[in-house]
């Protein structure tokens, strides 16, 4: 006998509903109450053949506030109306099965059972209380109006908007009614203010011309499996051997976290195989500006931090690419939430610089300058001495392990200002310094890419400077402290906040043994993936350069 159910209790007190069951439709649409603030689904019994449950919290326009997926391995899901800034009244939730032998009846729509405690001795006075509580919370909520409005709007920052005039435009920070910049300040690098934007999932770019109607996304269907990535900013991308990369996280169009948040990429066809149901245990929230790091000792990925709406993280979970299977660590020591770090692997520790923490009320969020270093030997946070002249309070930098002794850091923002400075920090003295540099350098620049191509280079591509996404490249030789831009006809396309990684491909030769590079290089592939463009596009498209082509552009 089958006895699969998906069920759901709609606030604190409501006794769980069975939505979708081994018989009947695989599709359910349901009305959540206004009164009710949180929301659970949870899975029971066996999955056989069935491969996930889809879930969408929708507003009443039928777009997305939040979404997320049962698994074999991850079978509940809980969201609070604290955490989503859209949820207000006219929720739905909408619920369907993929795999197994799926019913082809229509979608269900059902109402959420009114819950009444049977001690209620007066349910009229119970109502009004409720009324009397609800109205209390009212005047709390017109009381702080103003600030309860800043905070609303000043959530998670999406790196693209449409300029079009009937879409309002996300301003920055102090900035002029003017203008249209659409990523946040430093400070606050997060934050954006306005109304709804509309952006455009895009394979190729550019796709300007192309515009998703929002609607079409809205009403309930059966989709096919997606052979690719949706577009996103904000992501993680990781090698973890010399075919495999792991995609994770991401932000889409209408600044909706992407429902498909795990991929892995293999280099030999440049195949993506979707990956999120293939790992046991808790996977990460949903969510961007986070790090992922690969451990090749261990053959982990580390994933840290990241932001989701109006929540920070300051976690750390582990994927064991061995046993493809998810674990929270539960460290010691103190870090705080961090968003846009960076994060370096350096013999066996990460070592994380910089970032976008939250400050309690009313305070604007901040920018850091401090190292925080992680041992997953003792799975313990501490904070290392450091002398030298350190970089100043940033995010959206970028961070350069050379020659397994030094990391450069270069660029990031902190409002108002945009960055361009380089510093070292020697990881055996634990000593940063100004990098002094010659010729062309990058202009300001936060949420670039960046790539080691050899023992003495790395690449930085794209990125924001406060007004346009930027597409031009440029190579920095650590031996002479010198800029150079390159031209490379595959990088022309303006984007930030893609994910850069250079990897073994098929179709390269190795460089000649007499070649000072030919230890890195050889036959290794730049790739370069999603990203947006600040003209309301988010890319899915993978991109390559030969690592031989972009040092011989030198």
């Amino acid at each position: 006998m089958d006895d699969f159910g998906v069920y759901a209790a709609f606030g604190v007190n409501g006794p769980p509903q069975k939505l979708l069951s081994a018989e009947g439709s695989s599709r359910v649409r349901v009305a959540v109450p206004p009164s009710v603030r949180q929301v659970v689904l949870f899975s029971s019994g066996r999955w056989g053949e069935r491969i996930c449950v889809n879930a969408e919290l929708n507003d009443s326009d039928r777009m997305p506030i939040t979404i997320g997926k049962l698994t074999p391995y991850n079978k509940c899901l809980s969201w609070e109306q604290w955490e989503e800034e859209t949820w207000i009244d006219s929720v739905t939730l909408n619920v369907s099965l993929e795999g197994g032998n799926l019913s082809t009846e229509p979608e269900v729509i059902m109402a959420v059972k009114e819950y009444t405690p049977k001690d209620t001795a007066a349910p009229p006075a119970a109502r009004e209380l409720h009324g009397k509580r609800k109205r209390e919370q009212t005047a709390e909520e017109e009381e702080g109006n103003d600030w309860t409005k800043r905070r609303e709007e000043e959530e998670n920052m999406c790196p693209n908007a449409t300029t079009q005039k009937t879409t309002p435009v996300r301003k920055v920070r102090g900035q002029a009614k003017g203008t249209q910049k659409l990523f946040a300040s430093g400070a606050d690098t997060t934050k954006l203010k306005g109304a709804e934007m509309q952006g455009t999932v895009g394979r190729t770019p550019p796709q300007s011309a192309v515009r998703t109607k929002s609607r079409q996304a809205k009403a309930p269907a059966h989709t096919a499996p997606l052979a690719s990535p949706s577009g996103r900013w904000g992501q993680t991308l990781c090698p973890i051997d010399a075919q495999t990369a792991i995609l994770i996280g991401g932000q889409g169009a209408r600044m909706q976290f992407c429902k498909d948040p795990m991929w892995k990429l293999c280099t030999e066809d440049m195949s993506w195989v979707a990956a999120e149901t293939l790992a046991e245990g808790p996977t990460p929230e949903a969510r961007i500006g986070h790090t992922a790091i690969y451990d090749p000792d261990s053959r982990r990925i580390f994933v840290f931090g990241g932001s989701k709406n109006k929540k920070w993280f300051n976690d750390v979970h582990i994927l064991d690419t061995q046993s493809w299977k998810w674990t929270m660590v539960e460290a010691q020591g103190k870090v705080p939430p961090l968003a846009y770090h960076s994060c370096s692997m350096f013999q066996g520790e990460l070592f994380v610089l910089g970032g976008v923490f939250p400050r309690p009320n009313p305070e604007p969020d901040g920018c850091s300058d401090s190292l925080y270093i992680f041992d997953p030997r003792l799975s313990i946070w501490y904070q290392p001495i450091v002398t030298g002249d350190k970089p100043s309070p940033r995010s959206g930098h970028s961070a350069c392990v050379m020659q397994e002794r030094k990391i450069y850091v270069f660029g990031g923002w902190d409002t108002p200002v945009c960055y361009n400075d380089m510093y070292m920090l020697d990881l055996g003295l634990m000593e940063f310094s100004a990098v002094k540099t010659t010729g062309n350098p990058p202009s300001p620049r936060s949420w670039h890419g960046s790539a080691v191509l050899s023992d003495t280079k790395f690449l930085i591509h794209g990125g924001y400077n406060g007004n346009n996404a930027l597409s031009d490249a440029f190579i920095f030789d650590i031996d002479t402290n010198s800029w150079t831009e390159v031209s490379v006809p595959e990088l022309s396309v303006p984007r930030a906040g893609h994910s850069i990684i250079t990897m073994e491909t098929a179709g390269h030769r190795c460089f000649s043994e007499e070649d000072e590079d030919a230890d890195m290089n050889g036959g290794r592939t730049l790739l370069v993936f999603g990203g947006g463009d600040n003209e309301g596009n988010f890319y899915s498209d993978l991109t390559t350069v030969a690592v031989e082509e972009l040092l011989g552009a030198i």
